[in-house]
């Protein structure tokens, strides 16, 4: 075995682990709170990507920024723009169809989808066709006993592990963690408890949504281009990871994205055909589910979000 490609393999699952799990907890969280299934979520991480490019390009228009600046200005617009974009579907899509028959959500937010993904291809110049994304990482290397790492995927790794642990403690340690929580367990006695129902799931929204544009950047800075269409297939998969994990479980958000990204690696190594490898990964996935209908850590773990 070539073990400087299996190193290779074993890297590239940690960085597609990393992105998958913040899809999903992006799903946990709108699950968690409202009980819905946002199925634009992966749209909306390909507009970040999309709105992270856009300003990348117009400061260089500007004149010659630090490219730690460039990625931080990038990075900040992208996170500001999806977390609007998510209160405003929450306000005046979501919430509205609350007593509304949860198939009446699902199909606005599909369609809601296919209308962002439908925007970008139409509406940015040559939209259908592949996007370079900014080399806005070092690229040098460091060599690790036969390893060879990268370092913008380290940072990468290390970025999306730290986005997630500090959603993760913030959830769990402040007063807005504190009032999602509640709002999750028992809407109603949540708003007898003074806390602002609907300021509450607008801050959800925004928070999964943000989360959503910050791996859009992550896949764009891996990869180096990004494509109007990527969402979709990046939404399925951070869907798939939180219902294997259990629906509404961040903890399980967070495995079932590692254990999708796993599972894909151990296609790689095994199947010479790449898509082979996305292929062997859902049929494992399905199994899993048909096994464990409610998630990986449904009874071990019933505090939703």
């Amino acid at each position: 075995m070539d073990f400087s490609l299996l190193d290779q393999h074993i890297i590239n699952g940690l960085v597609l682990g990393v992105i998958y799990a913040m899809v999903a907890v992006g799903f946990t969280l709108f699950f968690g709170v409202l009980n819905v299934i946002k199925f634009s979520h992966g749209d909306v991480l390909m507009a970040g990507s999309f709105a992270a490019l856009i300003a990348s390009l117009f400061l260089s228009q500007l004149g010659e920024f630090p490219t730690w600046l460039n990625l931080c200005i990038s990075l900040l617009f992208a996170i500001s723009i999806m977390a609007t974009l998510g209160t405003l579907i929450a306000q005046h899509l979501v919430l509205p169809l609350r007593g509304a028959p949860p198939l009446n959500t699902l199909l606005i937010t599909l369609m809601l989808g296919l209308a962002i993904r439908e925007a970008v291809r139409l509406f940015y110049p040559n939209g259908s066709n592949p996007k370079p994304f900014p080399r806005l990482l070092p690229e040098n290397s460091w060599i690790i006993g036969t390893m060879e790492i990268r370092q913008d995927t380290a940072i990468i790794i290390v970025g999306g592990l730290l986005a997630i642990l500090i959603l993760n403690l913030a959830i769990r340690k402040t007063r807005l963690g504190l009032s999602i929580r509640a709002v999750a367990q028992d809407p109603e006695t949540a708003r007898l408890m003074g806390i602002n129902f609907k300021r509450i799931v607008l801050g959800t929204f925004a928070l999964g949504s943000g989360l959503a544009a910050l791996a859009g950047v992550a896949n764009g800075l891996y990869y180096h281009e990004i494509i109007f269409d990527r969402g979709l297939f990046l939404g399925v998969i951070g869907f798939s990871a939180a219902v294997v994990g259990g629906l509404g479980s961040l903890l399980g958000a967070i495995i079932g994205g590692f254990l999708f990204a796993f599972l894909q690696t151990i296609g790689a190594i095994w199947f010479s055909v790449p898509a082979y490898k996305d292929v062997f990964a859902f049929v494992v996935i399905i199994m899993i589910m048909a096994w464990r209908p409610t998630g990986l850590l449904s009874e071990i773990n019933s505090d939703r979000v």
